[in-house]
C-alpha cells in the first residue's frame, strides 16, 4: 500500500500566485493563499515558507491553454514556474489541465476575494480525480 502524500497545488499568474493543499489519502483539497508578491525573489520566499510549513512530497502546477488545448503564452510561463519550482526545492512536479478552473470559480461572490487558492485548490482535486 502506498503511503498517503502530502501535495500542494498552485496556479500560476503573473500577478498572483494561488496556493492549495490536499493529500493522496482523504483526496480534499484546501484553498490556502494566494501569493502577491512584487517580484520573483518574493514569490518564492513565500513559496519556501508554505513548503517547509507542509512539507508537501509531490508539487502540482495548473497548465493553462486555449479551449481546444493549444498552449499560448501562460502556459509557457506556468512551465517555466513549475520548472523553476522542481530546480529550486527538488521536488516532482505534476502538471494539472487548468483550462476552465477560473472561469468555473468566477460566478460564485464567495471566491471573488481568494479565486486564485481556490483555483489552486480545484486544480488539485483535478489531479485526484485523474491520477489518484
Amino acid at each position: 500500500m502506498n503511503k498517503p502524500m502530502t501535495i500542494l497545488a498552485f496556479d500560476y499568474g503573473t500577478r498572483r500566485v494561488g496556493v492549495a493543499v490536499g493529500n493522496t489519502e482523504t483526496k480534499a483539497s484546501q484553498a490556502l493563499k494566494t501569493i502577491s508578491a512584487t517580484n520573483a525573489d518574493g514569490m518564492f520566499r513565500e513559496v519556501e515558507s508554505l513548503l517547509k510549513e507542509w512539507q508537501p512530497d509531490q508539487i502540482v502546477v495548473g497548465l493553462p491553454a486555449h479551449p481546444d488545448g493549444t498552449e499560448h503564452e501562460m502556459t509557457a510561463r506556468a512551465k517555466r514556474f513549475g520548472n523553476q519550482l522542481h530546480g529550486r526545492f527538488n521536488l516532482p512536479v505534476i502538471w494539472v489541465d487548468e483550462r476552465y478552473t477560473s472561469a468555473v470559480l468566477e460566478g460564485d461572490p464567495r471566491m471573488h476575494d481568494n479565486l486564485d487558492a481556490h483555483s489552486a485548490a480545484l486544480i488539485l482535486e483535478q489531479y485526484f480525480a485523474e491520477y489518484q
